[in-house]
């Protein structure tokens, strides 16, 4: 397999990148390459122009202030994985990240190219819808700042523009009375997720939860929030009576339809219990970090 024949541009800034994508109307941006490259050699993608933007130092690392983990667009994923610092300010990260794809392609691919792909079942995307992260773009026309909530549209389809580009994402920090979890159901390890949930709750100091936040990937045609099921679980000690009603009202937002990988049953299940799980393990973990 070997892909169509394309030109090639190597800019140096930003600015640069920016005239290059806006000269070519079938130009595409190429960072890590490890999902653009494959869809190349299927014929999936036709670019007539890749321009390659791994040379823009400005694009590079990982920063964190304001109480936002700013990540810039040639940041690769294992970068951010072994990040102590992201760590630190919020596990959530590091813990998605470990069940993207293996490490060869995590060595390669980019957190901003994951979310520009917007696959339905990838991680990096159910992360920045769950934490209520932005993605950054600039065009022809200036920068802008886009919110998680608005960026995904369909399955591979955001709003970014043909002839921006993404240069950073920001993630906030994890706030000290919260905890945070994340798994996902797949046929093997480093597959996209059947299914996946991530959770964060907040506490209070009566034991009850101030705010859960939850977000599915795998479900439907883009990572969602979970709202039924948040309003299940906020103010609640979540008992198991709780965690069971939240889990089967995720269900209810499962919209896949049967496939090779498994039936909508089968996910609807699947999220149910990730639900449960996650939303208990987020709990203990919160418990943890205010000492309770």
């Amino acid at each position: 397999m070997k892909p169509p024949l394309f030109r090639y541009q190597a800019p140096r800034t930003l600015k640069e990148a920016v005239v290059a994508l806006a000269s070519d109307p079938d130009a595409m941006v190429l960072a890590g390459g490890q999902s653009l490259l494959p869809a190349m050699n299927f014929r999936l993608a036709n670019p007539s122009l890749l321009v390659d933007i791994q040379h823009v130092a400005e694009l590079k690392g990982i920063a964190i202030e304001g109480g936002q983990i700013i990540v810039k667009a040639m940041t690769r994923h294992r970068e951010l994985e072994l990040d102590e610092r992201v760590r630190a300010a919020n596990p959530l990260l590091n813990e998605a990240m470990a069940h993207v794809a293996h490490i060869p392609i995590r060595n390669r691919g980019t957190v901003v190219g994951s979310l520009c792909h917007a696959d339905g079942a990838a991680e990096v995307p159910l992360v920045l819808v769950l934490l209520g992260g932005s993605v950054l773009v600039e065009g022809p026309a200036g920068r802008r700042e886009i919110a998680a909530d608005e960026f995904f549209r369909f399955h591979l389809t955001t709003t970014r523009r043909r002839d921006e580009i993404a240069f950073e994402a920001r993630f906030p920090v994890l706030r000290a009375d919260s905890g945070s979890a994340f798994d996902e159901v797949t046929r093997r390890h480093g597959d996209y997720a059947i299914a996946g949930v991530g959770a964060v709750v907040r506490m209070n100091a009566d034991g009850r939860t101030s705010e859960v936040r939850l977000a599915a990937c795998g479900v439907t045609s883009r990572p969602i929030r979970l709202p039924e099921a948040e309003k299940l679980l906020t103010g609640t000690a979540l008992s198991e009576a709780d965690l069971k009603a939240a889990g089967r009202a995720a269900a209810e937002a499962v919209t896949a339809p049967d496939d090779m990988h498994a039936s909508n049953a089968y996910r609807r299940r699947a999220v149910a219990t990730l639900v449960r799980r996650m939303a208990a393990k987020a709990v203990t973990r919160a418990r943890e970090r205010i000492g309770r």
